[in-house]
């Protein structure tokens, strides 16, 4: 299927599914305050907002939001100038099928030849120009009739993200480095992405995908029909006085899938999937590492110890590592290394920069014991 259009631009829809809780960022990011709220960055600016910014002007339309209920008044107030008609509210985690499906499909509503854009709102992407360029060509290849993922070239072996492998180029006009995608790999062990990163072939998957609308759901009823059923009972009711009904009633018996699952991976079975590199600079801010790499240390203070908070109070000697504080208490690290301290009113976390990703697995175990009043 080769989409009609002359300016694949101006059939462009991008939206930003903004969900998950950020658990390996707890206790600075909760469940009523999840990290695409917060400024993690020091910029000024949330991730959702930097999102939105970043993606503003693409298209000829406007941006839309997927979140979840509890976050609606919090996503109007940093996002001011998001009318209702464009913010999508779940009333429960589905994971990012659902939302990306129901996305879809209201898109479509409003115009037939759409060509979709899916952003995580919890990414840290620059520069901004650049990130629009790779948008634009991704927009271009999905023209052609494709589902098309950005890859984020590698800079390490990590083994916390999937794998893209990249085949042949297509030559397509508009795009031409776009690349057909051969297969999905998920989260490989260390031996595995060490070959991956050495044969030059993988690229990271971000999970940020630009496809023609018609194509992403016809593979959606494929390989999901339970689920694509269920988000089709919605949408038609989508606007009226029967949705609130509708959604209440559907909504929970969805099937809870990845977007990579549900299509991702059997689209590039079938040979619709390609990819284009990004020229951009990527972090999806995993852990508190990664807050440590994209933060400035003040001058001012100790150079190996990266301090954030408007009320932080920290005394650093022969110490390095990251501190998070907005309680006003005196934090005093004395020949610690690479230590990780987050300090909120009800939840003090310390830990190491090598242990940050196991910051989860705290999370996972707070709940299993009923400690959700921290999280």
């Amino acid at each position: 299927m080769v989409l009609s259009v002359i300016s694949p631009l101006a059939h462009f829809h991008p939206f930003i599914p903004a969900g998950g809780v950020g658990s390996r960022l707890w206790p600075l990011s909760r469940a009523d305050a999840p990290k695409f709220l917060l400024d993690l960055t020091g910029s000024g600016s949330s991730l959702l907002r930097a999102t939105y910014d970043r993606l503003a002007g693409l298209g000829e339309g406007p941006v839309m939001v997927v979140t979840g209920r509890t976050h609606a008044a919090a996503v109007c107030r940093q996002l001011p100038e998001l009318s209702a008609r464009d913010l999508v509210l779940e009333p429960s985690p589905k994971d990012s099928a659902a939302a990306i499906g129901l996305a879809c499909m209201l898109v479509q509503r409003r115009d037939p030849e759409a060509i979709v854009g899916s952003f995580a709102a919890d990414h840290v992407i620059e520069p901004a120009d650049a990130f629009q360029d790779v948008v634009r060509e991704a927009v271009a290849a999905a023209a052609s009739g494709r589902i098309v993922t950005i890859g984020i070239p590698p800079s390490s072996p990590a083994t916390g993200f999937g794998y893209i492998r990249a085949g042949a180029e297509l030559g397509l006009q508009g795009a031409p480095h776009a690349l057909q995608v051969e297969e999905f790999v998920e989260k490989p062990d260390e031996d595995t992405a060490r070959h991956y990163v050495a044969g030059g072939k993988h690229t990271w998957n971000a999970g940020m995908f630009v496809a023609p609308a018609s194509l992403l759901l016809r593979h959606l009823a494929a390989s999901q029909p339970q689920l694509h059923a269920g988000l089709t009972e919605i949408a038609d009711a989508w606007g009226t006085t029967a949705q609130d009904e509708v959604v209440d009633r559907v909504w929970p018996g969805l099937p809870k899938i990845a977007i990579d699952y549900a299509v991702a991976e059997p689209a590039a079975a079938a040979g619709d999937v390609a990819m284009v590199p990004a020229s951009f600079t990527w972090d999806d801010v995993g852990d508190f590492a990664a807050i440590r790499r994209l933060n400035h240390v003040d001058p001012q203070t100790d150079p190996d110890v990266t301090v954030l908070g408007d009320n932080s109070r920290v005394l650093s000697d022969s110490s390095s590592g990251i501190v998070v504080s907005d309680t006003g208490r005196l934090i005093a690290l004395i020949g610690v290394e690479d230590i990780v301290v987050v300090d909120t009113p009800d939840a003090l976390l310390v830990t190491t920069r090598e242990h940050a990703q196991r910051v989860k697995d705290a999370v996972a175990s707070l709940k299993q014991r009923g400690n959700t009043d921290v999280l």
